[in-house]
């Protein structure tokens, strides 16, 4: 199995900690975004990260891909069982992958991704997001998030957390997480979350590569 994309995109980084619970091996093949490589194309059409491929399967768009590693790989499921909690996980999935992602992207793209790009990034734009678009985010999460070890739904670890810790790595490297005075319980969450094997390990790498390009 093959992924291609880049581990600092949230949705290519969502398919790895996945695959890493699940405890599957996929390659990770290394491609920038609109990346004219045949074999990255030929997964996804349209250019946008990440692409899949399993023998001649191929399928883009982190989702699809997920859908299918759950079916073909149901053992550790990473699906609640009950229809209302099967809900909720496709809720928080789509509130990290539209809400989340849009307030965070902002900070991020601005702060890091354009100067990887050798592009000054509109830092007062991404301080305004931090400043006024985050904070309502956090809130609500702090709202949703368990007190003290946890999962967000139906106490086990489904791809609700998963999807929400990936975006979390983003604000990890932009000194965005959540204030503890403020949300206790998230930023425990989150800095719980940081440390889990599937996670931690990825985010070394992403610093390691971050302060090499710096």
């Amino acid at each position: 199995m093959k992924l291609f994309g880049s581990s600092l995109s949230p949705y290519v980084r969502k398919v790895m900690i996945y695959a890493a619970e699940k405890g599957l091996d996929i390659e990770v093949k290394q491609v920038a975004l609109g990346q004219p490589d045949p074999e990255f194309r030929a997964t996804s059409p349209f250019g946008k990260i990440p692409g899949f491929q399993d023998g001649d399967f191929r399928i883009s768009d982190s989702t699809a891909i997920i859908t299918y590693l759950e079916a073909k790989h149901p053992v550790p499921s990473l699906t609640p069982v009950s229809p209302e909690d099967k809900a909720r996980a496709v809720w928080f999935e789509e509130f990290a992958d539209t809400i989340f992602v849009s307030v965070g992207g902002k900070i991020f793209f601005n702060r890091i991704v354009a100067g990887l790009m050798g592009r000054e990034g509109d830092l007062a734009a991404a301080d305004k997001a931090a400043a006024e678009e985050l904070p309502p985010v956090y809130d609500y999460l702090e709202t949703v998030v368990p007190q003290g070890d946890g999962f967000l739904v139906g106490d086990r670890l489904s791809i609700a957390d998963i999807a929400v810790a990936s975006v979390f790595v983003n604000m990890t490297h932009t000194g965005t997480l959540p204030d503890g005075a403020r949300h206790p319980k998230l930023s425990a969450w989150a800095q719980d979350w940081m440390a889990r094997p599937s996670v931690a390990s990825i985010l070394a790498r992403e610093q390691a590569i971050l302060s090499r390009n710096r």
